[in-house]
């Protein structure tokens, strides 16, 4: 008597889907960290400071400026175009003492992330405390508005929405 044994077709490795499947994560976070490599070349970190001491030591200036601004009693309001391409800045001063915008103004869009996207408007004087300049459109989110006057040693921040016409700005509280 002869047995006869059965042969079963065995198809190959590829076209079973448990190979694939075992691959695929490996491969997906290769895909992955090409992609953050690209994004981490492409982009800067602007969130390190490179001479962080320097920094440190400039913010005990910046702090005078507060202080001045309070003093002189200095206030303003922006108002932006609709195209956000322009802006108009009213000073207010409740304390009499010389023009505070006589040495000139300056008034700084600082993006909380990208230092690239920071602009810097210098205002022309249009009228007795009002000012205007021309800006490139930021982009959508939140900025960090200052305004100041060097020669005078003051300065105003506050925050702003790009999607709002107009900001107020005070001197920043103690």
């Amino acid at each position: 008597m002869t047995t006869q044994t059965a042969v079963i077709p065995v198809a190959p490795w590829y076209r079973h889907r448990w190979p694939w499947l075992v691959m695929a994560g490996p491969a997906i976070v290769v895909v992955a960290g090409i992609i953050t490599m690209i994004i981490a070349f492409r982009t800067s970190d602007g969130l390190v400071a490179d001479d962080y001491y320097k920094e440190g030591l400039a913010i005990n200036r910046s702090l005078e400026r507060d202080v001045r601004a309070r003093a002189l009693g200095v206030a303003a309001t922006a108002t932006f175009n609709p195209l956000r391409t322009r802006v108009r800045l009213g000073i207010v001063q409740a304390n009499a003492s010389p023009n505070v915008a006589d040495a000139g103004i300056r008034l700084s869009l600082l993006h909380p992330t990208r230092a690239g996207l920071d602009q810097v408007i210098v205002l022309k004087p249009i009228a007795p405390g009002l000012y205007e300049g021309e800006m490139t459109e930021p982009r959508d989110g939140l900025w960090h508005v200052q305004l100041e006057a060097p020669g005078a040693g003051w300065r105003l921040m506050a925050d702003w929405r790009s999607n709002k016409d107009i900001l107020q700005l005070a001197p920043v509280k103690e």
